[in-house]
């Protein structure tokens, strides 16, 4: 696909709303125009336009709602979302920086008002988690079916997406084909890393438990019928609480990924040298550290991926925290704990999914992989281009493997 954005980052951030197109979450067009807006401008202009765009689309919902159009009100709601979602992106970082907050803030209001137009209407739900509750959203499936118990998709997310990335990724496409959905932030996510600054954490069998467990409050739950779908980071989150929380009929992985400590391995030995990444590794991180914020401050994309994304989610401050901190996230010696069946997605042109076919051979018959070519347009990163094939082949599986239970 040509880019659409002159910046990398910008192109890398901004066209996930294109992915959402599908569910009614952002116009091709739409997006154009607010590329064309920022051209050749920094972080504060991107920041700037998608912000105004998503401040018109909140003025639309309100006019419409004012003259009895609920339905224009609830969508043009839920697209603002969007917009807000993508402004703040690069502002990513600690200390967090106040318009980041803002937008954060007014994409969550936005979200929860076109919730709140919905049919049913959905609102908050809290998901009790020791010191630090988290706020969830169970969306009832659509038509008859959101009146009675039935399969319940738990979606989680990864690094740097949030409720509302799930909900256009895949909730709208699982809500239409008859499952309830609960959406929620974790640890290092959305809400909690945004307003609490709490930072993520590797035991998310603890995390999932707690959305379990508040999903079980619900009569619209059937308690045998329960899957786990993560995303992104979100993936091996999902594998790893797949782990310990017995009560999921089915995990999806959209990738499979085993660690993160090895992604991180990769794209260091492209920019360092071996024997300085090896020693970061066991613990010797200063020369690393010297070296990295170095090689890092001359890459845009790369200070955003490291520093301002992955220390901001870890909690962390330098090159070696960050090293040890993301070692905890690995899959070494837990697989043989899943009992349910697992999908693994494999997209063409996406690295981190280069684990799946170690995953699934740990896994045995419990694990299967679904592959998506970059013919279909669906190569890359979360299949982000084509996410209603994702769902359509994800989904069947789904049905296909609750049905057995």
């Amino acid at each position: 696909m040509a880019r659409i954005f002159r910046n990398e980052l910008h192109e890398e951030l901004g066209t996930w709303a294109l992915g959402y197109a599908p569910a009614g979450g952002a116009d091709y067009g739409e997006v154009v125009a607010i590329a064309e807006a920022v051209g050749h401008g920094g972080d504060d202009v991107f920041h700037d336009v998608w912000r105004a765009a998503g401040e018109r689309m909140v003025s639309g919902a309100v006019a419409a709602l004012e003259a009895g159009h609920r339905a224009s009100a609830r969508d043009q709601f839920l697209r603002a979302a969007v917009a807000y979602g993508t402004a703040y992106r690069p502002l990513y970082g600690a200390p967090v920086d106040p318009r980041l907050r803002a937008a954060f803030d007014h994409q969550i209001a936005a979200f929860e008002q076109g919730l709140a137009l919905g049919d049913p209407p959905v609102a908050p739900m809290p998901i009790p988690f020791g010191e630090h509750p988290m706020t969830g959203y169970l969306i009832p499936a659509a038509g008859e079916a959101g009146t009675k118990p039935g399969p319940l998709l738990i979606l989680t997310d990864g690094y740097d997406a949030t409720v509302t990335d799930l909900y256009f990724a895949s909730a709208v496409a699982a809500v239409r084909r008859g499952y309830h959905v609960l959406l929620f932030d974790g640890p290092g996510q959305g809400e909690m890393l945004i307003r609490r600054g709490i930072p993520i954490r590797p035991d998310w069998e603890a995390v999932i438990a707690a959305a379990v467990d508040a999903a079980l409050g619900s009569p619209l739950v059937d308690p045998g019928r329960i899957a786990l779908m993560g995303w992104s980071l979100g993936g091996h989150l999902a594998l790893r609480a797949a782990t310990g929380e017995h009560r999921l009929a089915a995990v999806i992985a959209d990738p499979g990924m085993w660690d993160l400590t090895g992604g991180f391995r990769e794209m260091a030995a492209r920019i360092l040298p071996a024997h300085m990444v090896d020693q970061a590794l066991r613990g010797e991180s200063r020369p690393l550290d010297r070296l990295a914020r170095v090689l890092i401050d001359q890459s845009p994309r790369l200070r955003w991926l490291v520093v301002r994304r992955g220390f901001f989610v870890h909690g962390v401050a330098d090159v070696g925290a960050y090293l040890a901190a993301t070692s905890a996230f690995t899959l070494d010696g837990r697989l043989g704990s899943i009992r349910c069946p697992v999908l693994l997605t494999r997209a063409e042109k996406d690295p981190h999914a280069a684990s799946a076919e170690r995953i699934s051979e740990a896994l045995g018959g419990r694990g299967r992989i679904l592959r998506f070519a970059a013919a279909e347009g669906a190569g890359d990163h979360c299949e982000m281009m084509n996410r209603s094939l994702l769902n359509r082949r994800v989904l069947d599986w789904l049905d296909t493997v609750l049905a057995r239970e």
